[in-house]
């Protein structure tokens, strides 16, 4: 059964050997980033900061900061165990009597997944309205010299879209401008984005919840890459095996998972602009400043011991690099069932998630490679990724200096590069526009004939397997490590 707050995760964390706790005063403005980016360096546990100078609120660091965190996280042995499962009950068919038996199961866990709304919760335990909203005291952090100032890094943002009522959950960072106002830096392609854009048509405020500190299932839910007509707390709810409770906010007709940290309630306004960064982003570079809508706190509810949640991006390896990773293993059978021929998909922390994607495909014919390429840029969130790399299925595309050889050897730049346009991330400062740019595919598979390759392809060098065997028994005897 899934955590059932912030508290059991961190006690998870601490019986696991881990969390640290830090009981030496620290200052939330570039001391902790400086500290837990060393620690991230290091391959480090997570991190709990008892004492946020001057605040006298605990804050949490590095919490995903590592693949056996990730799986702590998500209760699993294994992050290929959650791929297996989600894939086997999104392809849940029931046109026999025996698929209807299987599906059983399936719908039993179906029932445990839609979120139980309650009427008092833990997150409501204190309770600020009017005057009383201030979001100084919190200890939000500056993470960076030349941030614009305090970001609110790991926000679960909620919002309805105006029209269907649909839930859209994601992880945008809050800018804090003053006491109740923060930026709300949703990008162009992201749902809350576009519920925003359809709430400023109609000339409508937007209503915003943000939680903080939510079960660590509803975190990684915010980040995860799901279709648009997939509820994110739904989603949430089967990676936790049980129901995510909410509770409905005080002044914003929204619903937060009730065992939240904090609550922020409020509305974006629409055609309200304000300049939001610079910001030390997981590029490893500042993202620009530019303007964005602007978030007006209503209320802040918390629980009375509360403990504040936060994390860091900057040049990887990062936390965040570990969550992406975990999205990897376990969306990849998603992407299977949509392409079948591939057979292994690398995002390399370096890449920052989009910048490049390593593909090994079982290639069934000429110009297969490009066919991927192409499939790859039009599925979601990969349509951000600038260079594609794509293998022969015998290309273990996780070592990193066997897709370096086999990319030096098998290409020639000139036939085997394909430059094509269209969208791109927010964040990519090379593109010539903001969000608009190009990517490029790279085909390292084995040529054949139709592609115009008319010299014979080299076989890889091999030893025989005699001759291992028997170097395998004398090797004892050799006096060799």
């Amino acid at each position: 059964m899934g955590y059932r707050n912030l508290q059991e995760f961190i006690n998870r964390l601490e019986q696991a050997g881990e969390l640290v706790r830090i009981k030496e005063p620290v200052s939330p403005h570039l001391e902790i980033t400086e500290i837990t980016d060393r620690v991230c360096k290091q391959g480090g546990p997570a991190l709990l900061f008892e004492e946020a100078a001057p605040y006298g609120m605990p804050v949490l660091m590095n919490a995903f900061g590592s693949l056996k965190r990730m799986r702590l996280a998500l209760e699993v042995e294994s992050l290929d165990d959650i791929a297996g499962e989600l894939l086997s009950f999104l392809e849940a068919e029931a046109d026999t009597l025996m698929k209807k038996l299987k599906l059983l199961p399936k719908l039993a866990r179906l029932g445990r997944m839609f979120p139980k709304v309650v009427s008092r919760a833990p997150c409501q335990e204190v309770v600020y309205q009017g005057e009383d909203v201030d979001l100084g005291q919190f200890p939000v952090l500056t993470c960076w010299p030349g941030d614009g100032g305090p970001f609110i890094t790991l926000p679960v943002v909620i919002t309805l879209h105006p029209e269907t009522g649909r839930r859209n959950v994601g992880m945008y960072r809050l800018q804090v401008y003053d006491a109740r106002t923060t930026g709300m830096h949703w990008h162009a392609h992201k749902g809350g984005a576009q519920h925003y854009r359809v709430a400023e048509a109609r000339g409508e405020p937007l209503p915003v919840a943000v939680a903080l500190g939510p079960d660590p299932a509803v975190t990684y839910a915010a980040t995860a890459p799901l279709p648009e007509d997939i509820d994110e707390i739904l989603f949430a709810g089967f990676l936790r095996g049980e129901p995510v409770e909410l509770v409905p906010c005080i002044t914003q007709p929204l619903a937060v998972p009730a065992e939240s940290q904090i609550v922020l309630e409020g509305f974006v306004a629409p055609r309200e602009r304000r300049r939001e960064g610079p910001f030390g982003d997981h590029t490893g570079y500042y993202s620009l400043a530019d303007d964005y809508p602007v978030l007006h706190l209503t209320a802040i509810t918390r629980r009375r011991e509360a403990v504040y949640p936060a994390t860091i991006v900057g040049r990887p390896p990062m936390e965040d690099c570990f969550m992406a990773k975990a999205t990897e293993r376990i969306f990849l059978p998603l992407i299977q069932r949509q392409l079948p021929e591939i057979v292994d998909l690398n995002l390399p922390v370096e890449g920052v998630f989009h910048n490049l994607a390593f593909v090994s495909i079982d290639k069934r014919y000429p110009g297969h490679a490009r066919k991927v390429m192409h499939a790859l840029w039009g599925l979601g969130q990969m349509m951000f990724t600038k260079i594609i790399l794509v293998f022969d299925k015998e290309v273990d595309v996780q070592d990193l200096s066997q897709v370096l050889w086999r990319l030096g050897n098998n290409v020639d730049p000139k036939r085997d590069t394909v430059i094509t346009e269209g969208p791109v991330d927010a964040l990519d400062h090379a593109a010539p526009l903001p969000h608009y740019g190009s990517k490029m595919g790279i085909d390292a598979t084995r040529k054949w004939r139709e592609e115009g390759f008319t010299r014979p392809w080299p076989e890889v060098i091999v030893m025989s397997p005699e001759v291992k065997d028997k170097v395998d028994e004398l090797w004892p005897r050799l006096g060799l490590k």
